[in-house]
């Protein structure tokens, strides 16, 4: 147990307190009382001095006084302190008289007082004892969140190596693949925008409206990859300057047009999008016709759900999010403020 190290705990300040007070109670008695008796008595003003100090700090002082309830407060600790300096005196005398005195001694009524106000400095030394234990605390958590963000910037650090990796020979292949199918190299170059697009840009509160738009003409592009006859796709876009919006709105709708509205077999493939800046907002709307084996149950499934919550948590009620099927074609439009 390491109670001298910078990074001990408060409950190892507080057996350390508690260990000095012992041995300076135990020297202040030695040099009338002998070992012994000293022994004893040191163990017993412990005990009462624990008493008050937790008694007022741990129960007294947060279920009376900081509840508003002062004048019981008052009256329980005077009586606490009251009974703890009748206690202390006789239980002292009786322990004397009982093991050590050769005659026994009687026992004096104003030793009564004089524990009672030895119990009153302790009291009053609890508050003292309670912001020391309250600042260390702080201090420790403090330092442990420290800990916790060094950590978390070298895992940080750790997590960016493998991407970059990645990244750099993602752009080797790129190189080599460009002189032999120019094509292909265009697709990995696309992918490679993609990843640097969740690492970099996804953990962003804003990102720019044309690096989405990137972000979603690389993904339509690596998806159009899978689909043995093509996609024809229409993406209108009407907006000023470079707006910013959270990162991955739209991507969901777009993801659901690939999973519900396409036929990887089969030819005739289309769909529409609209991005379109309105009088401060951004309106966002994807159609596409339905296979014929789509399934009658609504399109509506986790993907949309979550951005729900999402789109709640970041505009509360200032945005619409719509969508409508019909026999042949499903439709989905998401209206949000710009920044």
């Amino acid at each position: 147990m390491r109670l001298f190290s910078r990074k001990a705990t408060p409950r190892q300040l507080e057996l350390l307190v508690w260990g000095l007070v012992f041995i300076f109670t135990f020297l202040s008695f030695l040099p009338v009382d002998g070992f012994g008796l000293s022994a004893v008595y040191t163990v017993l003003n412990t005990f009462f001095y624990a008493v008050i100090i937790y008694g007022n700090i741990a129960f007294l002082f947060p279920r009376l006084y900081q509840r508003g309830q002062i004048v019981l407060y008052i009256l329980v600790v005077v009586v606490m302190l009251s009974a703890i300096g009748f206690t202390r005196a006789h239980l002292a005398y009786w322990v004397y008289n009982e093991f050590f005195a050769k005659t026994p001694e009687p026992f004096m009524t104003n030793e009564i007082f004089y524990y009672g106000g030895s119990g009153v400095i302790i009291y009053l030394l609890s508050f003292v004892y309670r912001i020391a234990l309250a600042y260390f605390g702080l201090k420790r958590q403090a330092e442990q969140m420290q800990e916790q963000k060094s950590l978390a910037e070298l895992n940080l650090l750790k997590s960016q190596v493998q991407p970059h990796f990645l990244f750099n020979t993602l752009n080797n292949i790129y190189y080599e693949a460009f002189r032999e199918a120019p094509h292909t190299a265009l697709l990995i170059g696309r992918l490679s925008d993609i990843m640097r697009y969740f690492v970099d840009e996804s953990p962003k509160e804003n990102v720019s409206l044309h690096t989405e738009v990137k972000f979603l003409e690389n993904y339509i592009a690596l998806e159009e990859i899978r689909i043995r006859h093509g996609v024809k796709v229409s993406f209108y876009q009407q907006f000023e300057g470079n707006p910013s919006i959270p990162p991955m709105l739209l991507i969901t709708f777009v993801e659901n047009i690939f999973k519900h509205g396409i036929d990887r077999s089969a030819a005739g493939n289309a769909f529409g999008l609209s991005l379109v800046q309105q009088d401060g907002f951004l309106l966002f709307t994807t159609e596409n016709p339905l296979p014929a084996d789509a399934p009658k149950t609504s399109l509506q499934g986790f993907g949309l759900k979550n951005l729900e919550k999402r789109l709640i948590l970041l505009y509360g009620d200032r945005f619409e999010l719509r969508t409508t099927r019909t026999a042949s074609a499903y439709q989905a439009s998401l209206k949000i403020p710009l920044i």
